[in-house]
């Protein structure tokens, strides 16, 4: 699973020209499904986001988390974090999850983030999105389930 977290000061995502999701200050997660992802993969990354601490403090170091700031989340599907670009000019897909799978393993994720976090908004699993945000920093990590787990 990889997961790329920008965190936010708003955030939104249309589909046909209207509003589907909207966030404040919180962070935007686009996240990719592979095929060998489980909902225990998707439980370690969620933890792990929900303990960073990557908002600043009253010293403007980086030292609270999304709980501490109150913070909002929009998670959107975003199957082309695996492309591989090794062969040609056109990305492969093949390694990332077959809709089925993945947009139930997305659906997973979006109660668990429920259960996390506040306020969570999404996108639409396979919907031709368009996706606004003003990047709080910029500050955005990518987190790779195969790197951190």
């Amino acid at each position: 699973m990889k997961i790329v977290i920008q965190r936010v000061l708003e955030a939104s995502v249309k589909i046909d020209g209207n509003i589907y999701g909207q966030i404040g200050k919180g962070y935007l997660l686009l996240i990719g499904v592979s095929n060998e992802d489980t909902k225990q993969i998707a439980d370690k990354m969620l933890e792990k986001i929900a303990k960073l601490r990557i908002f600043e403090d009253e010293n403007g170091k980086t030292n609270l988390s999304i709980a501490d700031v109150g913070g909002e989340v929009l998670a959107v599907s975003q199957f082309t974090l695996y492309a591989d670009c090794k062969k040609g000019n056109r990305p492969s897909f093949i390694n990332a999850g077959k809709p089925d799978m993945a947009e139930a393993l997305y659906l997973y994720m979006l109660e668990k983030c429920r259960e996390l976090f506040g306020k969570v908004e999404c996108g639409q699993f396979g919907a031709d999105m368009k996706v606004s945000l003003v990047n709080d920093g910029p500050f955005t990590i990518v987190l790779d389930s195969n790197e951190i787990l």
